[in-house]
This record gives structure tokens, C-alpha cells and sequence, in this order.
């Protein structure tokens, strides 16, 4: 790896520092699903994509897309401290007239390459950014994060036939598989199991992994570059909510702040206590 693996673990905790504390200033957001991707989206920025946050549009850029949008803090803080703009700007999250609104929008942040909060409608828009990119013989790689309650979502399901119709290599999947949704687990709410078995019916490349151990998700990532001819999706197993321990694996933190008192113990967890005074 590029950067040493404590780096990237401190990169991985000022992220869940940044989520926590714009979801308290905010008073609302979606905690769970950002906690739990942040090791996944620590590895993409700083050891995978090639992305130059001083020339954002830079055509061969690697893309990269949150499916799931309402996990919005965890890319805002990866562009903020990946140096897309200044990180002033996540004290504002949602804020009447701010920049970093409850879920990306690709029109008025840096960075953003689609705007999504609407399940799956991400997902197949990456298909076509992949699909773009091979018409036009470009080295782009296309990422895309989904959620698993995302693909209770029939156009997850369309853009996988696609990807696999079209036989888009240079299109990577990475599924936040915390195994919980907005109301409650998935096996009890809209069961996605077995998703392994799903995507690679519909022609895709499977990798499984452990979403919070940055050598795997990095090993994983690298092993994508090697398939040709299919779409890869990589199984990232995590907890929601993860670092906080009364936030793990609760389905109440999907989109809720936390409390001031809350607030001083997530932060006293994660080193970052001078932060909560």
C-alpha cells in the first residue's frame, strides 16, 4: 500500500470524527451507514482511485459514486480531507444555503460525480459512467458504494443485468454489507441473501472481504483490476455505526444525532474528546 496502514487508520478515524460531529451540529443525519463505510472510502481516495483533487474534472479521472446518498457525511469528510474544499465547510451540514446539503449534489460540490438519495438510481448511473468510459476507450475506472437494504430495490437489479450484458471490467461494486436498514434487519424487513450467489447469476465477478480491515479492502480492490470481460462487486462485511460502541449495529443510528452527552462519549471514543468541549 501507498500509505502505512496506521496512516490510513488515522485517515479512517478523523473521518468518523467528521461524521459524528456534523451529524450533531446538524441535528440530523445518518450516522450508521456512514460509520460503517469509512474504512472502505479511506481506502478508495487515499490508496486506489486516481483522482486529483486540485483538477477535479480531469477526464481520465476514476469516478466514484455513493449509491446510498444518504450516507453523504462520509463522502463529504474523505473530499474535505482529501482536499477537494476547505473542511470549514462540514461544520454547516445541512444548513439553509450551505454547500453540504443531507445528500450529494454533484452541481455545487466538488468532488461530487452524482447527485443520489433515491435507491439504486446511483448504481445505474455508474453502469453508464462505465459504459461511457469503454465507448470512449478511456482509463477511468468507475466505483460505486451501495447499501444492502439498497438492493431491495428492483434498478439495482437492471443495471446488473447491464453491467454484465455490456461486460464492464473497469466497473467496481463495493456493498457496505452491515446487514441492517432504515427499519430494522435485513432478514426480517426485505431479506438480500444470498448476495453472492445473486450477483454472480447475473454475470458478475464476486470478492468478499472484511469492510473495516483496510489491507483486505485494499487486496480485494487490486484483485478487481484483474478480471476482465465482467462487472466485480466486493462484499465488504461490516457493523453499522462502527467505532461508537452504543452505535454499533443498532438500527436506531440510521438517521438520527446524537445527543450532547452522546456526542462527548462518541467523540471521547474515537480521540477526538478536545473536539466535544
Amino acid at each position: 500500500m501507498q500509505h502505512s496502514k496506521q496512516a490510513l487508520q488515522e485517515i479512517a478515524q478523523t473521518i468518523r470524527r467528521d461524521i459524528v460531529e456534523m451529524v450533531y451540529l446538524a441535528g440530523s443525519g445518518h450516522p450508521g451507514g456512514s460509520l460503517s463505510a469509512a474504512d472502505i472510502m479511506t481506502v478508495l481516495y487515499y490508496e486506489k482511485m486516481n483522482v486529483n483533487p486540485q483538477n477535479p474534472s480531469m477526464p481520465d479521472r476514476d469516478r466514484f459514486v455513493l449509491s446510498k446518498g444518504h450516507a453523504a457525511p462520509v463522502l463529504y469528510s474523505t473530499l474535505a480531507r482529501k482536499g477537494y474544499f476547505d473542511v470549514g465547510e462540514m461544520k454547516s451540514l445541512r444548513q439553509v444555503g450551505a454547500m453540504l446539503q443531507g445528500h450529494p449534489d454533484m452541481k455545487n460540490i466538488p468532488g461530487v460525480e452524482m447527485s443520489t438519495g433515491s435507491l439504486g438510481q446511483g448504481f445505474s448511473a455508474s453502469v453508464g459512467m462505465a459504459l461511457a468510459a469503454k465507448i470512449d476507450k478511456s482509463t477511468a475506472k468507475t466505483y460505486v458504494l451501495l447499501g444492502d437494504g439498497e438492493l431491495n430495490e428492483g434498478i439495482v437489479w437492471e443495471a446488473a443485468m447491464s453491467a454484465a450484458q455490456f461486460k464492464l471490467d473497469a466497473l467496481v461494486a463495493v456493498l457496505d454489507y452491515n446487514k441492517l436498514q432504515i427499519d430494522g434487519r435485513n432478514d426480517d424487513v426485505m431479506g438480500v441473501h444470498p448476495v453472492d450467489a445473486k450477483f454472480l447469476s447475473f454475470g458478475w465477478h464476486v470478492i468478499e472481504c472484511d469492510g473495516h480491515d483496510l489491507e483486505a479492502i485494499a487486496s480485494a480492490l487490486d484483485q478487481a483490476d484483474t478480471i476482465k470481460g465482467q462487472p466485480t462487486l466486493i462484499i465488504a462485511n461490516t457493523i453499522k455505526g462502527k467505532g461508537v460502541s452504543f452505535m454499533e449495529d443498532q438500527v436506531g443510528w440510521h438517521g438520527k444525532a446524537p445527543s450532547q452527552d452522546e456526542f462527548k462519549k462518541a467523540m471521547t471514543e474515537l480521540g477526538g474528546a478536545e473536539r466535544a468541549q
